[in-house]
């Protein structure tokens, strides 16, 4: 089912295409947020500790995300169902995607095995309103990374200018 890793994303890649539904059902599309920055965090599971902190970091910090024009998603191999659960504990509001093939996650290789199961590693991605990647973390503290994207968007939104 999941095959080769595809090669590792870099900072100018396009950003891999995505469809998916979120904790209510709704889809959606990388394609959709096209001049806008979003922010795809990936994370390993519902109701884990470390996931629930990033979670509740992003849910605070998602007024000030929002007010720079971010578009902030959370993906993991959970179902619509967990992650409605997931949300309606936390209080989140912001789209939990349910990548249950696990496609979208090895797209952007965030994908890890771990015996005979799949997780995604706690990887995020930020995309640029032109859909290319513009920052990548691969090591990610669920404390303080919130703050971090926010920072770094910031960062890179006056670059632009």
């Amino acid at each position: 089912m999941f095959g080769t890793p595809p090669p590792q994303l870099a900072v100018g890649d396009a950003g891999p295409r995505f469809e998916l539904g979120d904790q209510q059902g709704q889809l959606h599309r990388l394609s959709d947020h096209r001049g806008r920055w979003v922010v795809l965090y990936f994370y390993p599971k519902d109701e884990t500790s470390g996931c629930t902190i990033e979670a509740c970091r992003f849910r605070d910090d998602l007024p000030a995300l929002q007010a720079l024009g971010v578009q902030l998603f959370g993906v993991s191999l959970d179902s619509g169902a967990s992650h409605a659960a997931f949300a309606g504990k936390l209080g989140l509001s912001f789209p939990l995607l349910a990548d249950e093939r696990g496609e979208v996650t090895k797209s952007y290789g965030a994908l890890r095995w771990l015996g005979p199961f799949t997780r995604a590693w706690r990887h995020t991605f930020i995309v640029d309103p032109d859909g290319k990647i513009a920052r990548i973390y691969r090591d990610v503290d669920p404390e303080s990374h919130s703050r971090q994207v926010m920072e770094d968007v910031q960062a890179l939104q006056a670059q632009r200018r």
